[in-house]
Formats: C-alpha cells, sequence, structure tokens
C-alpha cells in the first residue's frame, strides 16, 4: 500500500509516499505560506502525488491548518487518516495526559518502535529538539528544548551586533577558542548544542538502562542534524524520513 504522508511542522510541511520502509516523492513546504496563500500552491505540489496514493495520514503541530487538509482530501476515494493521541492504535500511552503529545512525536514513536525495537530514544531536531522514549511498556515521554535555528536566530535578532548564522556556518567547526565574533558564535552554538544533547541523553539512557535492563537503541531525524559535530551525530541512528514511516505505521494500524 502506497500512502501519503504529510507532517505539517512549525517551520515546515514535509511529505512523501511511503511503501513499507520505502520513502518516495518527497517534498517540503514552508508552513507559514500555506496558510498566508490559501493553500493553493500546497495543493499544486500534492497532486501528482495523490494520484499514486492508496491512502493518506498526516499529523499536525499547526492546529490551524487542520481545516484545510481535511477539505483537501474529504471528497477523495481513499482512506484518509488523522494521527493524534485517540487513534494512536499499536502503541500503549503512558504518558499521563496524552493530547499533550505532539503528533509527530506519536508518528516517530511508532515508527521506532516498528522497525528499530525499544526501548528506544527518539531525537527530532526540528524547529524544537524533542526527545521521546519508548521501552516495554509503551511510549513513557519525553524532553523538549529549543531547536538548532531558534538559538541561531534569537542570538541574532535579540542583539544589536550578533550576525545571523547560517546552517552551512555550524558544518564543520573547528578549534576551542573563537578568533572572531562569527567564530565565538559557532562554537558556541554547534559545540555548545551538541553537549547539550550530550548531557541529556546520557541521563535519559541511564535511568532506561536501570529500568529496562538494556541500554536504548539511539534514533535521530530532522534536518539539524546536519549542522552537529560528527563526533555527536555517530551516536546515533539517523533516519531520514522516521516521521513520515510513523504515519504510515499509523494509518495501517487504524485500517486494520
Amino acid at each position: 500500500m502506497k500512502t501519503l504522508c504529510i507532517d505539517v511542522g512549525n517551520t515546515s510541511i514535509h511529505f512523501g509516499i511511503v511503501e513499507g520502509q520505502t520513502v518516495t516523492h518527497t517534498a517540503d513546504f514552508v508552513t507559514a505560506d500555506l496558510e498566508l496563500a490559501n493553500g493553493y500552491g500546497f495543493s499544486s505540489a500534492l497532486s501528482p502525488l495523490l494520484k499514486l496514493a492508496d491512502g493518506i495520514a498526516y499529523c499536525s503541530v499547526v492546529p490551524a491548518i487542520n481545516p484545510f487538509l481535511e477539505s483537501l482530501f474529504e471528497d477523495l476515494a481513499v482512506p484518509f487518516f488523522h494521527l493524534t493521541s485517540e487513534t494512536c492504535n499499536g502503541l500503549e500511552i503512558t504518558y499521563p495526559k496524552p493530547t499533550e503529545i505532539g503528533e509527530d512525536r506519536l508518528a516517530n514513536a511508532l515508527a521506532a518502535q516498528a522497525f528499530y525495537g525499544v526501548p528506544a530514544i527518539v531525537i527530532d531536531m526540528g524547529t524544537a529538539v524533542t526527545f521521546d522514549i519508548i521501552t516495554s511498556h509503551g511510549y513513557e515521554g519525553g524532553i523538549i528544548a529549543p531547536g538548532l535555528g531558534l538559538m541561531t536566530s534569537y542570538l541574532h535578532e535579540q542583539t544589536a551586533l550578533l550576525p545571523e548564522l547560517k546552517p552551512e556556518d555550524l558544518i564543520q567547526v573547528e578549534g576551542a577558542i573563537g578568533k572572531s565574533t562569527r567564530q565565538a558564535m559557532q562554537l558556541g552554538v554547534a559545540i555548545g548544542y551538541s553537549g547539550m544533547l550530550d548531557a541529556l541523553c546520557a541521563r535519559v539512557i541511564n535511568e532506561i538502562t536501570n529500568k529496562e535492563g538494556t541500554n536504548p537503541i539511539i534514533l535521530s531525524t530532522g534536518g539539524s542534524i546536519a549542522n552537529l559535530t560528527h563526533d555527536w551525530a555517530e551516536k546515533s541512528q539517523f533516519v531520514e524520513n522516521l516521521t513520515l514511516l510513523g504515519l504510515a505505521v499509523a494509518s495501517k494500524k487504524h485500517l486494520d
């Protein structure tokens, strides 16, 4: 079954066709553009993929966009599925308030459980960086921290003299002492960010290992992983379209 999976994020909308563990025809659309342009460009981008899909699944962290998506697909003759904590079949949720869990995080947890096993830590590096913990007891909870983009933009926007860093400025940062303002920022953001993830990860691994009796697999996804130090990136298994994979899993479980 080919499922058109759509992940509506705060910054961008990522979508593609999922069949098993194969993801094709991926593309991105700027979320703000959809809100401003009434969806014409987005509809055009999806049109060729709709002809390939046997079903459609989406998750969203931008509720204002959901009614547009619902109206876009309501007349199609294929199954249409919205992943929420209420429709999340096949994943035990031990979190006290399931409705507070981001729908993309549920998709990530489902994909981790289905394809990589538990216990698992999923680190999704988007606008925010999220840690999600899945054990033999199901979805346990997680951690939310500022994303790499937020850190760089905030430094620039909230100061008079600090320049704006681009993603490419954070690749292969060398040295330990900045010899210019830009280099000092590069070190502070890239190395500091990696250190933050290290500290959070170490704490979670310790708790999971004590609870489960085995070390968790560490999965990472999201665009910011490319801007982290190679040392940190090698500590996780990167899965490029983990959220889309999880949406397809959720849709199949819903239909079953």
